[in-house]
């Protein structure tokens, strides 16, 4: 990220309760003396009860609630369109009697609509973390509108990639292949399939404890604990081991098939939820800025367009390691759907990243004073935006949090599994033993996760 140089930003830290100096314009007292009010069993009932409704999509995605058309048409089922070998499947029968096969199981192959891609890569690339990722751009005058557009552009751009790459590097590795290390094992050997695992592992790892970090911090900020003292890290921590239980037990139920259709209803909720956010905190009194103050915010500077040209650089080249990007080529129905469905999904998260930056102009233009004498953090603006709302609006931002880390750890659990789910099947172990290996190994993925996020 890019900060003022003066500025000292920790991100793990993301709950601290910053003192601030009191805006003349503002009636509600500073951070410091109303901080939010939400109880923790509040923001237990709030997590249990979204992550049991994601448990329940899976359950029905897993089709232990039957096959009926209602539940297709929900949206609750995917199915099938071609075997691994590549012929079509003619009947409903032998569809659903190949999503039953491990190898639908890990891939969710020839599945997916270009609708269900677009909202899953939406959904499982927009984390916890983007509530002050673009923020802190948004928040800082000397990066403003093209540090917000490079980080908004940035995490859009690797969708593109693979519109552009994905269908020739389908089309090479073939319809049995389940990420780019089966590509690196096609094109170059072993040795490269074992380099791009290696790669692929540490960086979604990262990804995985660093939302498993930010979720936690994010609910201790709203219940008004200090996750400084040694005193709040037992409930931080129950709130990770609480994500990380729920997500691997949906995904041990239906594999990818249930991250794909639980990213569906996550991206709905979270693009209805941030819409109704946007009025709802822009137009309240205390957040409301001149077209005079905003233009304190509102700047096109050369470090923006350093900050804007670096961050394109480095997430393009990080995401192309994410394996569940690449999981959703070979999910796709065809690959006209993949290239539709990875440009619309673009497209939303482009606009959402883009909805958090310009929250950070607005919070910075609200109360310039205390972001530049760093009273205030540019990273926390968002919440010093949804501070003056009530309580309702708060437990709204848990929900639209809870959504946005669920739908990127479960696409992170299976995309790890994924990387080693092809050499499972050609060694010969049976659908069975192949589900209860990658169950397993998603276990030992999440004890470590759990336990670096809770440092």
């Amino acid at each position: 990220g890019f900060a003022h140089p003066h500025q000292q930003r920790t991100y793990d830290l993301l709950s601290q309760t910053c003192p601030v100096q009191a805006n003349p314009r503002r009636t509600h007292p500073t951070m410091s003396d109303d901080s939010f009010d939400i109880s923790e069993g509040a923001a237990y009932a709030v997590l249990y009860t979204v992550l049991s409704l994601f448990t329940l999509l899976a359950i029905l995605a897993a089709g232990y609630c039957g096959h009926s058309r209602l539940l297709s048409k929900l949206g609750c089922l995917l199915r099938p369109h071609s075997s691994p070998d590549g012929s079509a499947i003619a009947s409903g029968d032998d569809a659903e009697k190949a999503s039953h096969t491990a190898d639908f199981f890990l891939a969710a192959r020839s599945s997916a609509s270009a609708r269900a891609i677009a909202l899953s890569f939406f959904a499982s690339g927009m984390g916890a973390w983007v509530v002050y990722g673009s923020t802190e751009m948004g928040a800082n005058p000397e990066l403003s509108w093209l540090g917000v557009l490079g980080y908004s552009g940035a995490s859009a751009f690797p969708a593109l990639i693979v519109c552009a790459i994905g269908p020739r590097v389908r089309r090479i590795t073939g319809e049995k292949a389940f990420a780019t290390t089966d590509f690196g094992l096609v094109r170059y050997g072993r040795l490269m399939q074992l380099s791009v695992a290696a790669i692929s592992v540490f960086y979604m790892f990262i990804f995985l404890v660093s939302e498993m970090t930010s979720i936690s911090n994010v609910y201790g900020l709203l219940v008004g604990l200090d996750t400084f003292s040694d005193t709040t890290i037992r409930y931080t921590t129950s709130i990770a081991i609480s994500l990380a239980v729920f997500t691997w037990f949906y995904t041990s139920l239906a594999g990818l098939p249930a991250s794909i259709v639980t990213d569906k209803f996550q991206a709905g909720l979270m693009a209805t939820l941030v819409f109704v956010l946007l009025i709802v905190a822009c137009a309240h009194p205390e957040n409301r800025v001149s077209k005079q103050e905003f233009a304190v915010a509102s700047n096109w500077t050369t470090d923006g367009l350093m900050a804007a040209v670096t961050l394109v650089i480095a997430i393009a080249c990080a995401e192309m390691f994410n394996q569940g990007t690449w999981q959703r080529v070979w999910a796709a129905k065809s690959v006209k759907d993949m290239r539709r469905g990875f440009a619309a999904g673009s497209f939303m998260v482009f606009l959402l990243m883009m909805f958090f930056g310009i929250m950070g102009m607005l919070a910075y233009a609200n109360d310039p004073t205390s972001y530049d004498e760093f009273a205030k953090f540019a990273y926390l603006g968002f919440f010093d935006l949804i501070l003056p709302l009530n309580t309702f609006w708060h437990i709204v931002v848990l929900i639209i949090v809870t959504a946005l880390a669920a739908s990127s750890v479960d696409t992170l659990q299976t995309a790890i599994a994924s990387i080693f789910s092809s050499d499972l099947l050609r060694l010969g172990f049976s659908d069975n033993v192949a589900r209860a290996l990658t169950r397993l190994l998603l276990i030992a993925i999440n004890i470590p996760a759990v336990i670096m996020s809770s440092q």
